[in-house]
């Protein structure tokens, strides 16, 4: 761990941005003596590239959840993970340039000496600002945990103090987590302000803030529904009474600029790469095109008239198969973080489970109906499809699940937590799975190797507890 931080913040350090994000790039030769909103703007960047990249090094979900199939190489699909070392690159994303950028950007607000003009407002100004950037802390480590298992937590964030941080268990991080976002959200005042300037998703805009934090507290509550139940629903509750996304207008999404090193990070693997790796998988193309599913469209390009995809793990030519939709050629594609579509299959299955949050049924089609005006289809398109996609109240499950993983196709992770936890669809494992797998669609990452050789008595002791450093070890809140 101590070589992983050490090595990846003078990374870290070295890189910048330009465009609208030129404030990270203020007083470059003493980047943590700036401003907190500097090193903030960095951070959210780095974090929203990483969830939405799909980069073969860093980010292989949408091959996990077959979404997409690889031409050149087949090595990813087939789950092999560990030949471009992904899960360091994982750890350096999570815990340094988003993470370590966050410490960072509280101890600047901390420090801060406001203005004259500032004084009288301060403390609110203040308070709203480490409640938003500790918002960004608890999205980080539950990606960290919802990828990995038990991870470090409690000694993650000082690596002069932890060289050698412990792992904490994910159950326990989960729930320190859940407790922090109730007191972030109780410290937003939303008739203060923020950040005047460098907050990128929502510009400062406090009550936009709050939204989201209720947003992320259903989704932590929505994880654990199957581990912790009593607490799970009480999260939900809060979350829900407390005003969640209520339509697209509360998207927490990055705008990415049109001109590198600012434009989409699927435009940066798909166009400026200059390499066609990626095709259409065939098992969400099959059964989109057995649903006639409008969105088809949106999510990918016609091949030879038709929308094909292929096999998943068999490597397949870039001219025979369906490459992605237009979305994925286009610069200026926004990198999603939360959004209503996410947010309302929360709510649908919150009312499923517990009968919170209104009725289930009606949720289920706010949900797909969200997802189809996302993609820029109508109203109508939705609700031709529901007419033969209805909600099945006695299987429940398989109707969110399948539903969830359609309309997650631009957020694999978000699609990964919703196929562990329902068990839907059933997805059958790539056709040359690497042994590590046990013959199975992989339900974690491995630990870093550097976690191996550098921190070895930690990550002894992290896998010992999870039962086994393996792709097939359940994560403590997926239980069937």
């Amino acid at each position: 761990m101590k070589k992983i931080i050490a090595s990846a913040l003078m990374i870290s350090l070295l890189q910048s941005c330009s465009g609208d994000f030129t404030d990270i790039n203020e007083d470059p030769n003493s980047f943590y003596t700036t401003v907190p909103s500097t090193v903030l703007t960095y951070a959210e960047k780095q974090l929203t590239d990483y969830v939405n990249t799909p980069s073969v090094n860093i980010n292989n979900l949408r091959l996990t959840m077959q979404y997409w199939n690889e031409t050149s190489y087949s090595d990813e699909s087939n789950y092999n993970f560990v030949t471009r070392n992904v899960a360091d690159n994982v750890f350096l994303n999570l815990y340094v340039r988003a993470n370590k950028n966050l410490i960072q950007a509280k101890q600047l607000v901390q420090a801060y000496s406001p203005t004259a003009a500032e004084v009288p407002t301060w403390e609110t100004t203040k308070k709203n600002q480490l409640a938003i950037i500790d918002m960004l802390q608890i999205y980080t480590y539950q990606t960290a945990v919802d990828t990995f298992g038990d991870v470090p937590f409690s000694q993650a964030g000082d690596v002069d103090v932890f060289p050698l941080p412990k792992y904490d268990s994910g159950k326990e991080i989960y729930a320190q987590l859940i407790a922090n976002l109730k007191a972030d959200l109780a410290n937003l005042d939303t008739t203060g302000k923020s950040f005047a300037t460098g907050e990128k998703f929502y510009n400062g805009d406090v009550t936009k803030w709050k939204k989201f934090g209720n947003s992320l507290l259903l989704k932590l509550g929505i994880a654990i529904a199957d581990s912790d139940p009593t607490l799970a629903q009480s999260t939900c509750q809060a979350a829900i009474a407390g005003g969640v996304f209520a339509s697209s207008a509360d998207d927490c999404n990055l705008a990415y600029l049109s001109a590198s090193p600012n434009y989409s990070q699927i435009y940066a693997n798909v166009v400026a790469s200059n390499r066609n790796d990626f095709v259409a998988g065939k098992p969400i193309v099959d059964l989109m095109n057995t649903n006639n599913d409008a969105r088809r469209s949106a999510y990918f390009r016609l091949r030879n008239g038709a929308y094909i995809g292929g096999q998943i793990g068999v490597k397949t030519s870039y001219s025979n198969y369906s490459p992605p939709g237009d979305f994925a050629y286009t610069a200026t594609t926004p990198g999603i973080l939360l959004n209503y579509t996410e947010v309302a299959f929360y709510l649908t299955e919150a009312s499923a489970r517990w009968n919170i949050g209104g009725d289930a049924a009606t949720n289920y089609g706010k949900a797909v109906t969200a997802s189809f005006l996302q993609w820029g289809k109508t109203a109508a398109d939705a609700t031709a499809y529901l007419a033969t996609n209805a909600y099945d109240a006695a299987n429940w499950k398989k109707s969110i699940g399948t539903q969830a993983w359609v309309a997650m196709y631009n957020q694999p992770m978000q699609s990964w937590n919703f196929w562990r936890r329902l068990d839907f669809p059933v997805l059958t494992p790539a056709v040359s799975a690497v042994p590590e797998s046990n013959g199975k669609v992989p339900v974690r990452l491995q630990y870093p190797v550097t976690e191996q050789t550098t921190n070895p008595s930690s990550y002894a002791a992290g896998s010992a507890a999870i039962g086994g450093d393996f792709l097939y070890t359940k994560i403590f809140w997926d239980k069937f």
